[in-house]
């Protein structure tokens, strides 16, 4: 194989395997900073239908009610047709509808009615503040009218539902998810009594009746028994969703057609597991002893076959764990959790960087010593499965990655995928059986081959990148105060692997006791260091966020005078606290400064010093520095200064501010008791 063919092998590979994933919505998980408002609680759904016991011909309406978190909102159903083309383009619409195939006892399913969209900010996609277009928001309910059929035989039914949809705020929108649910209803004789009943108004109340007439006469277009098409433009109840995995998307046709992409993607990515260099050097050699067990070209396709089902098997056997998954619960709520996903980046991280070679994963010895005789058909299979096992250091990130996405897919989506995957890969086996001499024409490994494999590294750290940044936004949504702090996680990290490695390497290298004694000594430190001085780091963020939030919201929310924590400078707030007689302290800081954390912490944050600055009459700013178009730059020139640290003074007893650039406590206290009156500040 030329170097271009095996590039494209390893494009090809990833692009399928993305593309096998399409209909996965796991790799979707990227939470959003909701106030208050924990992941999968941004939009409430729940289903409702105005009667649960029918005669034939009676109507029905099934409301789906999306209660909205204050501040978030889902989009517009595409029927109607009201965002701006630049939110249009990425916006996942609201669908609703039947879940799976229309009953028989149904003969007509309408439009769906859809709520009235409100405006709402969300993000500008062309950067800057954020810009208002219609959503949904608050409580927002969509109905769709159903009419039993004329000739519905009575008895207990249920009807499947389901609703689409995708949560944002003003600045993030989260992993879309469909909710469903099954409603239990009954129906009865044509002239059976019912007691009447009357659908809740505060549900019901905005449905528009006059659909059913116009679905019965064909005014509107319906979904009937005969599979009538709706006019371009109506929102029918839609059986399936089309699915996207990092903007590759799937054709979803009638299902069928999706369906048979999604076949034919999975067995390309399957067939391309074959060029990697754990199972491309190994292909001949089990062609050519399936043809020495078989002694003739019949009996050669007859063990090959079997060889293909053993790998096609251990697919499926892949598969399976994932697709009982979903069949008892609903996993697509784990990628909520931030540690799911950044563990899932954490891991594809690893597979990419061993994939480029820096360190090598074996099996065990004993697996590698399991070598199944290709003479009979069980034999043969079991050839086919062990094939694929001695396959995995080279293409276990595949599975890994697959079940990861394949856990929010319905049972035989699962199955159609692994399955597919096996097709795949033992495609080339079972030509190879019936076609041995087609052996020689095999390519074979070489620097094109680790190329491909240094390339797909790259391209893993790539997803890895995506699967972490997701993880750690899930995390500082959930814990807003990591914001801040993760630096110094990493930091502790690698500090900590560090101490590992120096343990192991200590261990590995000397047997005397007295080095290993020394050096695990400084191994602890090391590691130990930099995980006490984070963790003590993330406890006093978490502290400070709290009192800070808990200030806020009894003062009235952001923007207000608070004298009981530290708030963030702005110009207007400055201008406000001195016009008010408050003495004003401004700390300036940046994440990147650690002479500024150092001063803030030893005197800033320790008595006398903490006491006094809580006072009724002092407002206490932070002026972070860590972004170059922070505004407090602007207040650093004003004040004369080129550098941080910083903390100044401002009081209706000094007539200029006072500043310094390394105080003590006494300093401190000196110049706030100087803001207060008219009396010198000493100098500093």
């Amino acid at each position: 194989m030329n170097r271009a063919m095996q590039g494209f092998a390893g494009l090809a590979l990833l692009l399928g395997l993305a593309a096998s994933s399409a209909f996965g919505q796991g790799f979707f998980s990227e939470s959003g900073p909701g106030p208050q408002v924990r992941p999968g609680e941004e939009v409430v759904v729940s289903f409702e239908s105005s009667a649960t016991v029918v005669r034939p011909g009676e109507t029905i309406t099934i409301a789906f009610i999306m209660n909205h978190a204050p501040s978030w909102h889902s989009w517009p159903s595409a029927a109607q047709d009201v965002l701006p083309p630049e939110i249009a383009d990425f916006a996942l619409r609201t669908e609703a509808g039947l879940d799976g195939v229309q009953p028989s006892w149904i003969s007509h399913v309408g439009p769906v009615q859809w709520p009235e969209p409100h405006d709402a900010p969300v993000a500008n996609p062309m950067g800057g503040a954020p810009i208002s277009v219609p959503t949904y928001s608050g409580r927002a309910i969509a109905y769709l009218p159903v009419i039993v059929s004329d000739d519905a035989e009575p008895g207990d039914v249920s009807l499947d539902v389901r609703v689409f949809f995708q949560a944002c705020d003003d600045s993030v929108c989260v992993m879309p998810r469909t909710e469903t649910d099954t409603l239990a209803l009954t129906i009865v004789e044509r002239d059976a009594p019912i007691e009447a009943t009357t659908p809740d108004p505060n549900i019901f109340g905005d449905f528009d009746p006059s659909v059913f007439a116009q679905m019965r006469s064909g005014e509107i277009a319906t979904i009937d028994s005969a599979a009538s098409t709706p006019d371009q433009g109506e929102s029918i109840a839609p059986a399936t969703t089309g699915r996207t995995f990092f903007g590759i998307s799937v054709p979803q046709g009638d299902g069928v057609v999706g369906i048979v992409i999604l076949a034919l993607l999975s067995a390309l990515g399957g067939f391309i597991l074959n060029l990697t260099p754990c199972v491309l050097p190994v292909i001949p050699l089990k062609i050519m002893a399936i043809s020495h067990h078989a002694g003739s070209p019949g009996r050669s396709l007859y063990l090959g076959l079997w060889m293909a089902a053993g790998v096609i098997g251990f697919w499926l056997g892949i598969g399976l764990p994932v697709a009982f998954l979903t069949s008892v619960t609903d996993p697509s709520r784990l990628f909520g959790i931030w540690w799911v996903t950044l563990g899932i980046g954490v891991l594809i991280a690893m597979m990419g960087v061993g994939i480029m070679g820096l360190f090598a994963i074996n099996l065990p010895q004993q697996v590698y010593m399991v070598n199944p005789k290709a003479d009979s058909a069980p034999g043969s299979f079991a050839f086919g499965v062990m094939t694929a096992v001695l396959g995995l250091p080279c293409f276990g990130f595949v599975a890994g990655a697959l079940l990861a996405g394949a856990a929010t897919l319905p049972t035989s989506v699962i199955l159609i995928i692994f399955g597919s995957l096996g097709v795949g890969m033992a495609a080339p086996y079972l030509v190879l059986s019936a076609k041995p001499g087609l052996v020689e024409k095999l390519p074979r490994t070489g620097p094109a081959s680790e190329l491909v494999k240094q390339v797909m590294g790259l391209l893993l750290l790539a997803a890895a990148a995506y699967f972490i940044g997701s993880g750690l936004i899930a995390l500082v949504s959930e814990r807003p105060w990591m914001a801040r702090q993760l630096h110094w996680w990493a930091v502790a990290l690698f500090g900590a692997a560090a101490g590992v490695w120096l343990l192991v390497r200590t261990v590995q290298i000397t047997s005397k006791a007295a080095p290993r004694f020394v050096f695990t000594i400084v191994a602890v430190v090391i590691g130990a260091v930099g995980v006490l001085y984070a963790m003590d780091s993330t406890a006093k963020a978490r502290e400070n966020y709290q009192d800070r939030a808990a200030a806020i919201a009894a003062a009235g929310g952001e923007g207000q005078l608070i004298t009981t924590t530290w708030i963030d400078y702005s110009p207007e707030l400055l201008e406000r606290a001195r016009s008010e007689g408050y003495i004003v302290v401004l700390d300036f800081t940046a994440e990147w400064c650690l002479n500024c954390k150092a001063l803030k912490a030893a005197v800033l944050n320790r008595e006398p010093v903490k006491s006094a600055l809580a006072s009724d009459r002092i407002i206490s700013m932070t002026v972070d520095l860590t972004s170059t178009k922070a505004p407090g730059w602007e207040k650093l020139r004003e004040l004369g200064q080129t550098g941080i640290p910083l903390l100044v003074v401002y009081g209706p007893g000094l007539d200029e501010p006072w500043q310094s650039n390394a105080y003590t406590a006494q300093q401190v206290m000196d110049a706030l008791e100087a803001a207060r009156d008219d009396s010198n500040v000493p100098e500093s």
